[in-house]
């Protein structure tokens, strides 16, 4: 069966974004990487293949990060394109829902997520292996050697050098050696006028040849007390030829220390390393909790128990329960009642310091098998994540409906970045045994799984969610700053006007505000308040008049009679607690909850607006009453 055209073209369109997004954000995970660690590889002399390898490694131990944001960035592009360029729009209205535009790279994406967990699970173990290994390598490689004019070199150990000024030729003036590779107490200075500097073949050795120089070194004397001047040796040389062991070669660490840490494991591995660690850790605390009963109290009381159950009854052997070793102790002399304090305080401390050492290998252990399971949970999260950040990030393009690289990176970044905190919080919480490991690891997926159908719901409704209309006004409505009617004279007028109906309704109108404000005051009973769920009947209909009136006079063809319906203030007789429709419940609320007090101060809040909405309307009735009566006259 061949694709439809339409999913070929989304593919084509997507494609090609994922590609180069994916690009630059491996690219700038490795520079944050080589940020990080630029100090371990500069200066030491390391060659390409050496720096190549390491990158190479970085690069596919990386993968993990770079995927999801590409993932997110792409989707966004893709569809605020598509809707910017209103082609979105021509597949809506072709009747394509959201979600079968969705489809292609759904498809797509679920084959990328499968990839990405058997690539998490059997190229990442390896190539983690291979970069901390690389990377302990190059920590443990001596730096090249560069010594500095007029400053003390101490980056060869046992030595520090001081040279006062280099030629071009090689040639050092004023070199200094200040050698305590014996020990301080038998530390070596060495002082020339000038010499060379080279390295040995094998890159072992450093050859310093010195000419015209002193040497003085402090002399060894048994038993030589604090105060008596101890005797050192000075030679004077023309010639002189200084050996320093000092190792220039890259060295790679062993492989296998790091192959055994749980960076270096696929799901096989770490799964059996879970089971026998904790076959262990039961064993461990079984044997410990065995010894600690061992050598507790009431051990001693029960083997002694046992031991007189035993015995012949005839022999009339004392219970320890009924020693009374307060009396005991107080009888005894301040001799003994010392030694007996002191053995006592030194067998609580031995026991102390014996079980805080157990009890420290203990946490070591469980850290550890809780950090593998922290990474077998990161090889699912990661194939999950890929799919949650589509699910958010093609929504989101769709609403926002702006392509480019302005608007999405912003919004990609944010939300990247709000999903790395938390999946370090969690991290964090899981590997020191605050939460679950699958807590930790998957609350990061549980909040943007959220996040990504809502926005799928409001994208695939057409939601205005991130209009900044939408919040204004309903923050102008918060503050009492109430809608403003916009009212246009009609080209072509099918029915119009009567002004006698228009008259008596606003009279009908006038009346009922007025009517409205004599019995209403601004506090009602709180109880009442809750009784009534907010509503008022009397309220219900002015509003529902007032739109009566502004629908007949928006017939008009005078412009006084449209400018002064537009001064009619939008009257909301909608409950304050509409999320609550029935009054049992509703009363219930605010007699046993506290949040009722917060809700009734808002709605008298509310209260203040709609009387002050009313008396504007009673003032334009009278204003609009004029206008219309002028325009019943026969003179108009």
């Amino acid at each position: 069966m061949k694709l439809k055209r339409l999913y070929i073209f989304l593919l084509k369109t997507f494609l090609p974004l994922f590609i180069m997004t994916f690009g630059i954000c491996l690219f700038i995970v490795l520079m944050q990487f080589l940020w990080r660690y630029v100090d371990e590889m500069v200066g030491k002399g390391l060659g390409i293949s050496v720096l190549g390898e390491m990158f190479f490694y970085a690069a596919l131990s990386f993968v993990p990060t770079a995927l999801p944001l590409a993932i997110l960035l792409a989707s966004l592009m893709t569809f605020g394109n598509l809707g910017e360029q209103f082609e979105l729009l021509a597949m809506k209205a072709a009747g394509i829902s959201l979600l079968r535009i969705m489809k292609p790279m759904i498809v797509f994406l679920t084959f990328v997520a499968i990839g990405a967990f058997f690539f998490q699970n059997n190229i990442i173990p390896p190539s983690q292996v291979k970069m901390w290994t690389l990377l302990s390598s190059m920590k443990s490689k001596s730096p090249e050697l560069d010594i500095p004019e007029k400053t003390f070199y101490n980056e060869i150990a046992g030595y520090n050098l001081y040279v006062k000024k280099k030629h071009e030729s090689g040639l050092l003036e004023d070199v200094m050696i200040y050698d305590y590779s014996k020990g301080f107490n038998r530390a070596e200075v060495t002082v020339a006028d000038s010499g060379r500097l080279k390295v040995s073949t094998d890159k072992l050795y450093l050859i310093l040849m010195l000419y015209n120089g002193e040497s003085f070194m402090s002399g060894e004397v048994q038993g030589t007390r604090s105060n008596d001047a101890i005797p050192y040796r000075k030679e004077s040389f023309s010639t002189r030829e200084v050996l320093i062991k000092h190792d220039g070669n890259f060295n790679r660490a062993d492989e296998s220390l790091m192959e055994n840490r749980y960076v270096g494991k696929n799901l096989a591995s770490l799964l059996e390393s879970i089971d026998s660690m904790t076959y262990k850790l039961d064993i461990s605390k079984d044997l410990t909790s065995r010894q600690l009963y061992d050598q507790s109290y009431k051990k001693t009381f029960t083997t002694y128990e046992n031991d007189r159950n035993e015995t012949d009854q005839t022999e009339k052997k004392p219970s320890l329960k009924d020693i009374n070793f307060d009396r005991t102790f107080d009888q005894s002399s301040p001799s003994v009642q010392l030694s007996l304090l002191t053995q006592a305080k030194s067998a609580i401390e031995r026991l102390q310091v014996d079980y805080n050492f157990k009890a420290s290998m203990l946490a070591s252990e469980q850290k550890e098998m809780r950090r593998h399971h922290v990474e077998m949970h990161k090889k699912f999260t990661l194939s999950f994540a890929c799919l949650i950040f589509f699910f958010i990030g093609a929504p989101l393009g769709a609403i926002i409906r702006k392509g480019g690289l302005g608007m999405p990176v912003v919004i990609s970044v944010g939300l990247f970045i709000f999903y790395y905190i938390i999946e370090t919080i969690g991290t964090k919480m899981a590997t020191n045994g605050v939460w679950e490991p699958w807590q930790g690891m998957w609350l990061s997926s549980a909040v943007l799984l959220s996040l990504g159908i809502f926005l799928t719901y409001k994208a695939a409704n057409d939601s205005v969610i991130l209009n900044p209309d939408t919040y204004v006004n309903a923050f102008k409505k918060l503050i009492g700053k109430r809608i403003t009617r916009k009212i246009e004279k009609k080209d072509i007028i099918i029915f119009n006007t009567d002004y006698m109906v228009l008259a008596n309704s606003i009279k009908e109108l006038n009346d009922l505000c007025n009517h409205y404000l004599s019995k209403k005051k601004l506090w009602i009973s709180y109880f009442s308040f809750w009784k009534t769920v907010g509503k008022e009947s009397e309220l219900e209909q002015i509003s529902t008049l007032l739109e009566q009136i502004v629908e007949e006079g928006s017939n008009s063809d005078q412009s006084l009679v449209l400018n002064k319906l537009m001064d009619y203030p939008v009257i909301n007789a909608a409950s304050t607690i509409k999320f609550i429709s029935n009054k049992n419940i509703a009363f219930a609320v605010g007699l046993f909850f506290p949040i009722g007090i917060p809700i009734y101060l808002f709605a008298i809040y509310q209260r203040k607006l709609i009387l002050h909405d009313i008396e504007t309307t009673c003032k334009v009735n009278d204003e609009l009453l004029d206008i219309v009566n002028k325009s019943l006259s026969p003179d108009s």
